[in-house]
């Protein structure tokens, strides 16, 4: 199994630039914001595992539970001699019982910005599929250059596969043009497998991303502890709370860091100033109706084929093919 990791260097150099470039615009916003790609270093990553764990965060566990049911399904959608391609990988868990039910898959194609994460997911893939060829790119999904990384491979067609929810972190606009520049990325006959949170009551969406044991409120913060490590600013992250809360209206769990006290935060010269219970709006979390996102499938220009739902209809996998 080849698995190509592009070299840090100079291109480390280049994401650290676009880090302290996303940071300072942020935080020179009257809502103060962070780019929620940020959360997601390797520790950010094994937190997020932690949080996935927590009785109260049903996604990951529905997520698992429609997989494990629909799995021959969604595999037989694909159809044989497919091309798997995962943006933002991560640790590659939700590809590998896929890449197993597939019949013959051409090949495998993750990609996400954390190196540690991929080389580790590298050696357990290889372990349980070791004919199966893969090409990770460490990288920011929704910049042209990760995509680029990624080699030609021959297959009768080409799927995204985009679980866990994250089409929920950008905002309508956003996901529009995610999707689109998906479709661009495809040729017609081409496949997406997405899942997505559904609304509901939002007593069960507050809680599962207010966890009593504050695993979620250490993701959060490990953005600050990132910040510090790697752009030199001097946030004190014990002066900031974490919180988050349901917005009807935008149908999204908003989650913020609050500041706790007045206070100065510098980074390399920058002066940023806090007022007491001024906050940095850090990830958005959309919740769709299913109708709704088929919508929105069709206006990017795919043709929504089906979906797996659990019981409850708390959320949802799509499979769709390019126009």
């Amino acid at each position: 199994m080849n698995m190509a990791i592009n070299p840090p260097g100079k291109q480390r150099d280049h994401e650290l630039q676009v880090f302290f470039q996303d940071v300072i615009t942020g935080l020179s916003r009257k809502q103060k914001t962070l780019p929620c790609k940020y959360l997601y270093d390797e520790r950010g990553s094994q937190l997020f595992e932690q949080i996935c764990e927590l009785q109260d965060y049903y996604v990951t566990r529905t997520e698992a539970d429609i997989f494990a049911h629909d799995l021959l399904e969604m595999a037989g959608a694909i159809g044989a001699d497919a091309l798997l391609i995962e943006p933002g990988a991560g640790n590659c868990e939700k590809a590998e019982p896929l890449l197993a039910a597939l019949e013959s898959p051409a090949g495998y194609l993750p990609m996400d910005i954390s190196p540690e994460i991929l080389l580790a997911a590298k050696h357990r893939i290889q372990a349980r599929l070791p004919d199966l060829p893969v090409h990770a790119a460490v990288g920011d999904f929704t910049t042209d250059t990760a995509w680029e990384l990624l080699p030609s491979v021959n297959a009768r067609r080409r799927v995204i596969f985009f679980p866990g929810s994250t089409i929920g972190n950008f905002d309508p606009d956003q996901a529009s043009a995610l999707l689109a520049g998906f479709v661009s990325r495809l040729s017609p006959g081409d496949g997406l497998l997405i899942g997505t949170d559904l609304d509901k009551d939002p007593v069960v969406l507050e809680r599962a991303y207010n966890d009593s044991d504050q695993v979620t409120a250490r993701f959060n913060k490990n953005l600050l502890h990132r910040i510090n490590t790697e752009l030199g600013a001097d946030f004190n992250p014990a002066l900031f709370a974490h919180r988050s809360f349901y917005h009807p209206l935008r149908r999204r769990v908003e989650m913020h860091l609050v500041s706790l006290t007045e206070q100065m935060v510098h980074i390399d010269g920058e002066c940023f100033h806090f007022q007491e219970g001024e906050t940095i709006h850090t990830e958005n979390s959309h919740k769709y109706t299913l109708e709704g996102f088929r919508q929105l499938l069709q206006q990017a220009g795919f043709t929504p084929i089906r979906h797996w739902a659990d019981t409850s209809n708390h959320y949802a996998i799509h499979f769709a093919e390019v126009h």
